[in-house]
């Protein structure tokens, strides 16, 4: 959906399922971590609004996107999480890197998904500029973090009906 229509941050509160008895697994990118650790907040704020306990929020950190797929399946199978939420933030410069990041990471988190049994939470932002990417970490676009924690929520949940 097109984020200029809609802010990343509304949702509708009720329709979020509680997270009380849920771990969730959150993979960070460290790279352009002036973006990504404002949606790491909206994530984790999110999660423990909508009842996740803090001990059951496990963060790692990695050094860029294209490591998010490793680290989301090493979440998946090492801390035995209900959904994972990857974060990370790629920004276009002036050379072909910022195509085979973006389609790297894409593919992996789309495999762990398609072969496993957990979500994984695409919380990517892929952006042209900077500040299209501050807009959409807590600007005027909202939060991305916030929306892959409910999205993190309501996939968790599929199991649980």
């Amino acid at each position: 959906m097109a984020t200029a229509y809609h802010n990343l941050s509304d949702y509708d509160y009720e329709s979020v399922p509680c997270g009380k008895d849920l771990r969730i697994g959150i993979a960070v990118a460290e790279w352009n971590h002036n973006i990504t650790e404002p949606l790491m907040k909206g994530a984790i704020d999110t999660l423990l609004e909508h009842g996740v306990s803090a001990d059951n929020i496990i963060v790692q950190h990695v050094p860029g996107t294209f490591e998010l797929t490793y680290a989301s399946a090493y979440l998946a199978e090492q801390h035995e999480v209900d959904a994972v939420i990857a974060i990370g933030c790629v920004v276009r410069g002036d050379t072909p890197h910022f195509d085979y990041i973006c389609q790297g990471v894409t593919q992996g988190i789309t495999q762990l998904n398609v072969d496993g049994f957990v979500p994984v939470i695409f919380g990517v932002l892929t952006t042209e500029t900077m500040l299209q990417a501050e807009e959409r970490a807590g600007g005027k676009h909202g939060n991305k973090g916030t929306e892959a924690a409910v999205t993190a929520l309501k996939m968790a949940g599929l199991e649980r009906i």
